[in-house]
């Protein structure tokens, strides 16, 4: 959970949200029964990190807390979380130059209208001279200390006046060098964090210790900060968001009288982290409408990050304006944040059900007790493996924490042990598969079932007939349960050797229904190579890798006779996955040869081998194609001509002229194609310049492809 933090602090959302409610405290007993509950929450998340109490349910107990506050002002508990920075539980014996303060709160745009209305009045009455809005991350807030460009000590920001020296941690943060690149003495503040692979990386060292994981990131990254005996070191991020520029605390006169615009590019010049160059870089604003909208996009690409954020910072970036508006006792006046709906919550798990996948992969998946997690109902997450239920420690009737960003698969993080009361019980792990009996293969994280996709028939061959593989229209559930347990197919191979007579012995099976099938199956054996690539379901591959490969290498007996070494030049394939794919084949290569003999295309249409010398970007003909050596994106809702077509559709187009789909924004993508609701991959597109075309757009630039090979029409026409 993330409460206030430094002024100035970073972090995101998905929409602007409504509102948060408040608590509501009816008479001075439920007023001071909500000052403990916070205090003891405040208590746990600054010492041990594990609070028992998720990050919106704090914000509504405070709300509660301060409305209560403010129509009994003669009656404010002396220990209230509202006086004081981090609610006043946590201290040190390190005394801060200048007070490190927490930030004000809003949830909505007319919560961020009233806040700065009451700036501009501060100001007497006159406007703004400019905003900023920065991102609000989820982490530790920091000060570091340098000395002639040498790292000289790390403090935490404590109770805002002295904080804790964990200078032991120096080395371990991505993001503050040893030295900077000018010898200057500076006081910088930011935020410590850890990106989702420090996270699983640093909760692997601490289970091979012996020690019990962490719930969450942000526990892991403040338990670290203050551990000084392990026998590991762990890595972390920090973002700088702030520096004293005053003449008494640093030597870089370069420093004094910036706006915060300014001196973020100065501290990235230094050589320290900033978030300059994300897609939530700190970015100056100059209406409170162009607030508004950075906020949405910052919110937008929360999903795509790999850190975690829960809102966004507003400030005056003129140096004078907040001099002007000065501080109160907790909190400065001339910045606040806009917090985000929750990406994770603390909700009970209540049970761990097995399933088995398509090729025989046994996976785990909690029930829990419903909760709402960014405006959605989660009642079920994902436990991954086995050997993650073991790392994480978790127990049924364990409180667990549960994350859920953009349109991320809701995960479950990991439980908070101290809210465990005695009665959890441990998870059963199956002894045979779950849904044969038979063993287990557990020589993998993944557990698999020892007759492997034998075992997986009716999935393995619905996920084969689905619209983004062999397209095999009405051939649902009810009658692939029906050839397999009649014995007529063992394998989506077989599907094209099925007779009508066949097809007409199975249930609720009429003459027209029987000839739709027979049609649509005689279809599928024409579609290209990387969908029937895909239908074989090969372990480590999808609809996206099945057309890489099939544009690499052209043919199926192309793919079959390359090594692990070839296969690792296909963009995506690494290492480790190469060896897993050549393995598959292998399996795999019975059902090939019966596909073949069916008659199933083994080709990419218009695949054209790279010429002897030369690589296949080189190629004239490629070179000739409209998206010759671009990388695409698509996003959003397609519309107009393109209103059909389907993810793998698009990535075929893209294919077949010359480019190459890619799934996220970079640097490197030369072209994203931005449909309907089209959310972070479009701001990040815009934040790096990268051009933006409609479907429409992009439908007449590729119109010549469009005539010539649409799936979309072909099947419409087969219709």
């Amino acid at each position: 959970m993330v409460m206030s933090v430094p002024a100035g602090t970073i972090g995101v959302m998905t929409t602007i949200p409504t509102p948060a409610t408040a608590a509501v405290l009816a008479d001075e007993a439920a007023y001071l029964q909500a000052v403990a509950q916070a205090r003891e929450s405040a208590e746990a998340y600054y010492g041990s990190g594990e609070s028992g109490m998720d990050d919106e349910t704090y914000d509504r107990l405070l709300r509660g807390i301060t409305a209560w506050e403010v129509e009994h002002p003669d009656l404010v508990a002396a220990d209230s979380p509202t006086r004081e920075v981090a609610a006043g539980v946590t201290t040190g014996d390190v005394a801060h130059a200048v007070r490190m303060l927490s930030l004000g709160n809003v949830f909505s745009a007319e919560d961020l209208t009233d806040w700065a209305a009451s700036l501009e009045r501060r100001l007497g009455g006159r406007a703004v001279n400019g905003w900023v809005v920065e991102p609000k991350l989820d982490g530790v807030a920091l000060s570091a200390r340098y000395r002639d460009g040498r790292l000289a000590q790390l403090v935490t920001r404590g109770d805002g006046s002295t904080g804790e020296d964990v200078s032991h941690v120096i080395g371990d943060l991505i993001g503050l060098p040893s030295r900077l690149t000018e010898p200057v003495t500076v006081e910088v503040r930011g935020e410590v964090l850890m990106t989702e692979a420090q996270f699983a990386e640093a909760n692997a060292m601490r289970a091979a210790a012996g020690g019990a994981v962490f719930a969450n990131r942000r526990n892991t990254s403040s338990g670290s900060l203050r551990a000084k005996d392990r026998p590991y070191r762990v890595s972390q991020t920090f973002f700088a968001y702030d520096a004293l520029t005053d003449p008494a605390h640093t030597s870089d006169p370069a420093l004094a009288g910036l706006t915060h615009t300014e001196l973020i590019a100065r501290l990235e010049h230094l050589g320290l982290g900033t978030t300059l160059g994300t897609p939530v870089a700190t970015l100056a604003c100059a209406t409170l409408e162009d607030v508004l909208a950075r906020i949405e996009t910052i919110g937008a690409a929360r999903a795509d990050l790999e850190y975690e954020l829960d809102g966004a910072v507003i400030k005056a970036d003129d140096p004078a304006d907040r001099a002007e508006a000065g501080t109160g006792s907790r909190t400065p006046h001339w910045a606040t944040a806009y917090k985000f709906p929750a990406a994770q919550k603390i909700t009970r798990l209540l049970e761990v059900t097995w399933s088995v996948g398509r090729t025989g992969v046994i996976a785990p998946r909690a029930v829990l007790e419903p909760v709402e997690v960014g405006g959605t109902t989660i009642t079920y997450a994902t436990l991954h493996n086995p050997a993650d239920i073991t790392r994480r420690g978790l127990m049924l009737g364990d409180s667990v924490i549960v994350y859920r960003a953009g349109e991320v698969i809701p995960r479950v993080e990991g439980a908070v042990t101290t809210l465990r009361t005695g009665a959890e019980r441990p998870i059963a792990f199956p002894e045979a598969c779950p849904r044969c009996g038979a063993d287990i293969d557990r020589t993998q994280e993944r557990w698999r079932c020892a007759r492997g996709r034998v075992c997986g028939q009716v999935e393995a061959i619905r996920y084969a007939v689905a619209r983004d593989a062999l397209d095999v229209d009405g051939l649902g559930e009810k009658i692939v349960v029906q050839l397999v347990e009649r014995k007529t197919i063992a394998d989506v191979a077989d599907l094209f050797t099925l007779t009508r007579e066949q097809l007409l012995d199975l249930d609720r099976m009429g003459d027209k229904s029987a000839d739709n099938l027979i049609a649509a199956i005689a279809r599928a054996r024409a579609q290209p190579l990387n969908r029937v690539f895909c239908a074989l379901g090969v372990l480590g591959t999808g609809r996206s890798m099945s057309l890489r490969i099939a544009t690499h290498f052209g043919s199926m007996a192309a793919i079959q006779a390359a090594d692990a070494l070839a296969l690792e030049r296909v963009d995506g394939i690494g290492g480790e996955k190469a060896p897993v794919i050549v393995a598959e084949l292998a399996e795999l290569a019975p059902v090939i040869a019966k596909l073949h003999a069916a008659g199933v295309n083994m080709d990419q249409p218009g695949w054209v081998p790279p010429r002897d010398g030369e690589d296949e970007a080189s190629d004239e003909a490629s070179a000739a194609l409209p998206l010759a050596g671009m990388a695409v994106v698509v996003t959003g809702g397609m519309t107009g001509l393109l209103a059909d077509y389907s993810r793998t559709q698009m990535n075929e187009l893209i294919a077949r002229a010359g480019g190459k789909a890619s799934s996220s924004v970079s640097a490197r993508t030369s072209l994203v194609v931005a449909g309907e609701k089209a959310g972070s991959k479009l701001a990040k597109a815009q934040d790096l310049g990268v051009e933006t075309v409609t479907p429409e757009a992009f439908a007449e630039r590729l119109a010549d492809f469009l005539d010539r090979s649409s799936d979309a029409e072909e099947a419409e026409a087969a219709g």
